[in-house]
């Protein structure tokens, strides 16, 4: 078939002739109850913003509660909260993450008696409690993250975070085995309806700056002399197959969704994730997605609103059942009055 003429009475524009008929045909739609909600959390009763983030703000407890009452009445039904822990909770060790009077532990009780409805994600690594900001534990030397060592730490951090009342534990910390450690131990205690979100492809990427910030775990030196760096357990950005991979042995031991970190520069993996699995598929619009969207536009170099729709929907088209982006409560307000 030529596309040059008309023969047969081809003409794609028909079906994009009127408001009415495009909306009609749209293969792809976001919705506030596609999205989850990053938070950002703070010990004490005052908030404050995030300075690499205009628009995101830390929160106390009694201000995350109010949030997830906004969130409900938007349609947004999930929350994926991160500590900022004061540094003299850190250690070496991140001890605090096993503490089930945590910031997070305390928050998931304070939501869950409030707002029964809206669904947590609670995120599972160390790197919000360790001094040096990796997501494991160290081995003597300071030279390597201890697998091993680290998933008996993240299997009891999974499991407070399951007693205080979360849906869903999101292991972000890309150790080897993490997924069937923690579904072994919610399920020996209890917990199996206790769902397990996987960061399966999580990227050792440049665009989580401004998050650093945020939880205050960037550190100029990794606390270590060695140069130990997330690239020896997160995944290269210059690898595909590899992600697949990952996500397919998340799923054979026992993960109930996927994800894929970041979005944006990574559609292809979603995409790749999306053909293989049958699981709900998530992607995390990272914050430096979200800042250099925010950014452009503050300096007039684009569309805000269009360009933020068009972010979304182009990760939902490429596979995401789901979204966490630091965008949901204002898109859902927006769709909500559209």
């Amino acid at each position: 078939m030529s596309f040059q003429s008309f023969e047969g009475g081809l003409r794609m524009r028909r079906l994009r002739a009127s408001e009415s008929i495009r909306r009609m045909v749209r293969e792809n739609e976001v919705r506030p109850e596609h999205l989850i909600l990053p938070v950002f959390l703070m010990d004490g009763n005052d908030s404050e913003p995030v300075a690499s983030m205009p628009g995101v703000t830390r929160l106390s407890v009694p201000a995350l509660v109010e949030k997830c009452r906004k969130l409900l009445a938007l349609g947004v039904c999930g929350i994926a909260p991160f500590p900022k822990t004061p540094d003299d909770k850190k250690s070496p060790a991140g001890e605090e993450s096993a503490n089930p009077d945590c910031l997070v532990c305390r928050a998931i009780r304070a939501v869950k008696a409030a707002v029964p409805e809206m669904l947590i994600f609670a995120d599972i690594a160390l790197d919000p409690y360790t001094t040096h900001g990796h997501d494991g534990i160290l081995n003597a030397a300071g030279t390597d993250v201890d697998n091993d060592t680290t998933l008996d730490a993240l299997a009891q951090m999974a499991l407070n975070n399951a007693r205080a009342g979360a849906d869903f534990v999101a292991p972000s910390d890309m150790m080897d085995g993490r997924i069937a450690r923690i579904r072994k131990a919610l399920d020996a205690n209890g917990f199996s309806r206790v769902g397990i979100l996987a960061y399966s492809a999580k990227y050792a990427s440049a665009f989580y700056g401004p998050f650093r910030e945020a939880v205050g775990s960037r550190k100029k030196d990794s606390g270590n002399v060695t140069g130990l760096t997330k690239k020896t357990y997160q995944l290269s950005p210059a690898n595909r197959r590899e992600a697949v991979r990952e996500a397919l042995l998340d799923e054979a031991e026992c993960a109930d969704m996927l994800m894929v970190k970041p979005a944006l520069p990574y559609l292809d993996i979603l995409r790749d994730v999306r053909e293989r699995s049958l699981l709900p598929l998530a992607a995390y619009q990272v914050s430096g997605e979200y800042s250099q969207i925010k950014a452009a536009a503050q300096l007039g170099f684009l569309d805000y609103k269009a360009v933020r729709d068009e972010s979304l929907l182009a990760i939902r088209r490429a596979g995401a059942d789901i979204i966490l982006t630091y965008f949901a409560e204002e898109y859902a307000r927006d769709f909500r009055n559209a």
